[in-house]
């Protein structure tokens, strides 16, 4: 297995230990004390505690962009691309993927905890847009 599958695989192990930890938890916690119906978790908004609204933002997140990686990924596994800057791109996507849902979940969202989110959802966009472009040279024969 490459670097990248590892690191695509890494990125889903990440999305569904978010969901385990902050969601489920919060959601089996309260069903299993009965503290409210199983029916009651509304998908079209976000209610409870603000540690389970941030850790159910940042698995959202997550599964946002896992099917953008893994198309990337995908398409790179195809074509055989295999360079250190493909490797060091997607280890640097999982990285930065981990350290922005730390810091969504882990403090209250300030300006300054927005900007550290954003700053490691930045690099993510760069590392994709960097995989892309490396892929479509490699694909054109470039």
């Amino acid at each position: 297995m490459t670097i990248p599958m590892w690191m695509l695989l890494g990125f889903a192990a990440w999305t569904l230990l978010l969901l385990m930890a902050f969601v489920g938890v919060y959601r089996w916690f309260n069903i299993l004390f009965r503290r409210a119906p199983i029916a009651s978790f509304r998908s079209d908004r976000l209610e409870g505690e603000d540690w389970y609204r941030r850790g159910t933002r940042a698995h959202a997140n997550c599964v946002e962009n896992l099917p953008v990686f893994g198309a990337i990924v995908f398409v790179i596994s195809v074509i055989g691309v295999d360079s250190a800057a493909v490797n060091y791109l997607c280890t640097a996507v999982l990285i930065a993927r981990i350290c922005q849902s730390l810091v969504h979940v882990s403090h209250e969202q300030t300006d300054a905890f927005v900007a550290v989110r954003f700053s490691f959802f930045t690099i993510q966009l760069i590392c994709f847009l960097a995989l892309i472009v490396i892929a479509v040279r490699a694909g054109a024969g470039v």
